[in-house]
């Protein structure tokens, strides 16, 4: 099976196809911009390694593919993480991501409201909850339920 990869081989001087590394860099400054660089750093003097598999496989991988686009993909993975109920501060990381890719307020909130249903009340909750301190906390067009205008989105 063959899995298409982006890469832009004509930014770089020797034409080298694009890292996983270079790919995962680029696709968590877009979609995480500084929330997702100070989970990296915060990596460093524990699990340096760790910090770059975070960066290759989620972001240089599988982020990067086709099919989805960067809306869609935080979409699944605030209810992934909502589902869950036990990731608290990786949520906050990918709700304050899907206001950067262009998501509402109101958005995330139905995502939410809507694992109710198959992760149950306690894990909806606990994710409005980390909604709520993300919202309190972004800037003003954002926490009224404006998407991120395409200059708030990085990259």
């Amino acid at each position: 099976m063959t899995h298409h990869r982006p890469s832009d081989g004509a930014s770089r001087p020797e034409s080298r196809p694009e890292s996983r590394l270079e790919r995962g860099r680029r696709a968590l400054a877009d979609i995480d911009g500084e929330a997702g660089e100070k989970v990296v750093a915060s990596l460093a003097d524990i699990a340096p390694d760790f910090a770059t598999y975070l960066i290759e496989f989620p972001f240089g991988d599988i982020y990067a593919r086709p099919g989805l686009d960067l809306r869609a993909r935080e979409i699944a993975t605030i209810a992934a993480l909502t589902a869950m109920g036990n990731a608290a501060p990786q949520l906050k990381v990918h709700i304050a991501a899907g206001l950067n890719v262009g998501l509402s307020r109101d958005e995330i909130t139905e995502v939410i409201m809507q694992m109710a249903v198959y992760a149950g009340f306690p894990a909806a909750l606990n994710g409005l909850f980390a909604a709520r301190d993300v919202f309190t906390s972004a800037r003003p067009a954002e926490s009224k339920g404006e998407p991120a205008s395409a200059g708030n989105v990085r990259g």
